[in-house]
């Protein structure tokens, strides 16, 4: 072979070997975009669960408070018309009859 034909060769295999390499690096960087893509996309939906719960967490806190502040209420109404039943008389209990009822004296 001349020489001529065995540079233009060895030109033809060195640009094959570098567009191969171009390749190479262009498929890792498609990999490493494709990656770091997914990766973004599970923060996203980390932080969207984590908003979701941080509101979740605010509304039974409020949910609490309101259940507490029903007992109070209840309570409150509760002794009011405890209250009122007594001084209206309406429980059934009457004055004794002082000529019917009877002292017991203890003696200490």
């Amino acid at each position: 072979m001349s020489s001529v034909a065995e540079g233009f060769r060895a030109r033809r295999v060195e640009a094959r070997t570098k567009a191969k390499g171009q390749r190479r690096i262009a498929g890792g960087v498609a990999w490493i975009v494709i990656v770091a893509a997914l990766l973004a996309g599970v923060v996203a939906i980390n932080v969207a669960v984590l908003r979701l719960n941080l509101r979740l967490d605010s509304a039974n806190h409020r949910r609490g408070q309101l259940r507490a502040d029903i007992a109070a209420q209840q309570a409150k109404l509760a002794s009011a018309k405890r209250t009122g039943d007594i001084m209206n008389g309406t429980q059934g209990l009457v004055p004794a009859d002082p000529a019917t009822t009877q002292s017991v004296d203890l003696g200490r």
